[in-house]
């Protein structure tokens, strides 16, 4: 690729609006003037006194008055009433009791080694220690020597304080509110300003933020909250709003959830703290960001800028944040807020597994759970739309269970009354995003086909993930770590190939670029033209002439056939299967149980095709992977794949001939 091609796909990349505050960031960089502006000196005590005023003395009486700003908590009794002792017990005190023992939880998932209090600058799963001391705008670097940051960005995100808060509020156990004020002066400690890559990013700063005083506001009565300790999250929130409005033109170049999270945080610190002089400056930037980064990230169907399920809820978190904080504080945001976020808050709803909570594992997932507020594994979405739902239409829209902790936390209590739940019917699209489902009787399948809008994050069009009965038989691979220096896990999740989708050969369907960029996007054009079949075409730029054609029919109730036709090249064809026991039964068809009931993949198509099922790689949770099955379809131009019940497949199959079409 010749320089000015490579420059071109690099502005479009990042959006040409934003090529000039790219230029801009690189400028600052580079001549040191952003660094001028983080001057740990304009961010210590000292500033910090100058320019507020505040003095340790009478906090306590400040921050209860500030408590009437925040969401109105629940109470022991509601949280007893949500969870019962078993569950509360393996979700919210074990990871407290772990903690304690140092080991701290990561991801919602796993834990790492760092002692108590948390040694907040060690990455666990290699082993190494971040500096200390050194000013972020030279260290903050994924790579060599020391790997991927958000191993060590993730315990400086503080979501630990939501499990401290939970436990202390339920049972009023002084020893949770002494860990978590003792986790903070950790932090604090460790962290000087602008000294750690803690404070390298602003929307980490904006997520600690919300942790922090999620837990400050849980523990205020506790003894352990003593005016010295307000007075430091006090200063925390003063410095934290000052830096992010230092670089936050970087967070909206981005065009993602960098530029909501960080306007969030200016809103945040502008609301609770109105003492400070920036306080009004800060207020108003954080509404006019939010409404113009939710205007712009947020499609007309709903659809999210960052094409993930994962980034999705994160943005979701942020915005039922900023709502309800505006609505406690009598600042409404501007409507076209609201707006979206119904919008992205029905979006996500259509593809949340009613019987597992899940959503396809498609897109970025990077283990984000901003808002960490339930009884509920990662994977399990039904908390955050339980909470979005009641914000956005003023109902639940599932039956009462663990999930409804969160809306607690954020609403008080719930609203009374029937449920609404999501109309779910045989079809739905999102075509600005260009999202598809169809559903049967005991299941329902998705899939992916557009134009890209925005810079895609994974090599997954025409990628079909398809649920029976609450399990995700086929499936996306995910993200595992953003940076690995094995030269075998770096491009695997995101390439082509860890996706269900139609590749030529191993190559992927875009040119990967530096970093988070792709170049020369693929083309694709689809749509439902039936109440039960969706068709859609993918052309790749970087390799004219080819063409995919991928059509989805439900066929009867709980069947699917996926057809695949292919011109150009030899194609391949890639099932990615769900763990468990694959029988063979003949060419082309394999059998498992799903749920209890008999199921099969079964694969036809041109003479010459070959099929094989082969050992693949998935992350469920990031900096985790796991062995998966993979079909893998070599040799034929047109394919056709079914999957669904056994008897119903072999019936659908006897009744069609067994042809594509």
């Amino acid at each position: 690729m010749n320089v000015l091609s490579r420059a071109y796909w690099t502005a479009k990349g990042v959006g040409f609006d934003n090529v000039p505050r790219r230029l801009l960031q690189a400028w600052r960089m580079k001549t040191g003037a952003l660094r001028r502006r983080l001057d740990p000196a304009l961010y210590d005590d000292a500033a910090y006194r100058a320019a507020t005023g505040a003095t340790a003395e009478g906090q306590r009486a400040r921050w209860s008055a500030r408590s009437a700003r925040f969401f109105a908590l629940p109470d022991d009794a509601a949280l007893q009433g949500v969870a019962g002792d078993g569950l509360w017990d393996e979700w919210v005190l074990k990871p407290c009791r772990m903690a304690l023992a140092g080991d701290y939880p990561f991801f919602s998932r796993w834990t790492g080694r760092l002692g108590w209090p948390p040694n907040f600058n060690l990455d666990p799963m290699h082993e190494i220690d971040w500096p200390v001391g050194e000013h972020w705008t030279g260290t903050t670097r994924s790579g060599p020597p020391r790997h991927d940051i958000k191993l060590v960005w993730e315990a400086s995100r503080l979501t630990l304080a939501y499990t401290l808060a939970r436990a202390y509020r339920r049972d009023r156990d002084e020893r949770w509110a002494q860990a978590l004020w003792q986790m903070l002066d950790a932090w604090f400690e460790q962290n000087p300003p602008q000294l750690t890559v803690a404070w390298g990013c602003g929307q980490e700063t904006a997520f600690r933020l919300m942790a922090m005083l999620t837990g400050v506001m849980a523990t205020l009565n506790s003894a352990h909250a003593t005016d010295a300790r307000l007075d430091a999250v006090e200063r925390f929130a003063w410095q934290s709003a000052k830096r992010i409005e230092v670089n936050i033109n970087y967070a909206i170049s981005q065009e993602n959830n960098h530029g909501v999270s960080e306007a969030l945080g200016l809103w945040t610190v502008g609301l609770l703290f109105d003492g400070f002089a920036e306080s009004q400056r800060w207020r108003d930037s954080g509404a006019k960001h939010i409404a113009a980064e939710c205007a712009r990230q947020i499609y007309d169907d709903g659809s999210f800028v960052q094409h993930s399920m994962s980034y999705h809820r994160v943005m979701l978190d942020d915005m039922m944040w900023a709502l309800r904080l505006g609505e406690v504080c009598d600042a409404p945001l501007p409507t076209v807020v609201m707006d979206r976020f119904r919008r992205a808050t029905d979006w996500l709803a259509q593809f949340v597994d009613l019987v597992s909570g899940r959503v396809p594992n498609y897109g970025s997932n990077d283990g984000a759970n901003v808002l960490p507020l339930s009884c509920s594994d990662y994977l399990d979405y039904r908390p955050t739309v339980q909470a979005a739902h009641v914000i956005a239409h003023g109902k639940r829209c599932l039956e009462p269970g663990p999930w409804d902790e969160k809306a607690m936390w954020l609403c008080g209590k719930l609203p009374a009354g029937e449920v609404a739940p999501t109309e779910r019917a045989a079809t739905w699209s999102a075509p600005d995003g260009g999202y598809y489902v169809l559903r049967g009787a005991n299941g329902w399948v998705m899939t992916r086909c557009c134009a890209f809008a925005d810079r895609p994050h994974q090599s997954d069009q025409l990628h079909v993930d398809l649920w029976h009965r609450g399990e995700n038989v086929l499936r996306d691979a995910g993200s595992y770590l953003y940076y690995d220096d094995d030269p075998k896990w770096a491009h695997y999740f995101h390439a082509a190939t860890a996706h269900n989708t139609v590749t030529f050969g191993d190559a992927d369907h875009m040119t990967k670029g530096p970093r988070f960029l792709w170049f020369h996007w693929p083309k694709g054009k689809g749509g439902l033209v039936s109440s039960a079949r969706f068709e859609g075409a993918m052309t790749l730029p970087n390799k004219p002439g080819a063409l995919v054609e991928r059509s989805i029919d439900r066929v009867g109730e709980n069947v699917y056939r996926v057809t695949d036709r292919v011109t150009g090249g030899e194609p391949v064809v890639r099932w990615r299967l769900m763990p468990g026991h694959w029988r063979h039964e003949a060419d082309g068809r394999w059998s498992i149980d799903v749920a209890g009931e008999p199921w099969v993949i079964c694969v036809t198509g041109d003479a010459g095709m070959r099929c094989e099922l082969i050992d693949g790689w998935e992350s469920l949770y990031y900096g985790e992977k796991t062995m998966c099955p993979v079909i893998e379809v070599t040799g034929a131009g047109v394919v056709s794949t079914w999957a669904g019940p056994a008897a119903a497949v072999t019936r659908a199959m006897a009744e069609s001939g067994g042809e594509a079409d």
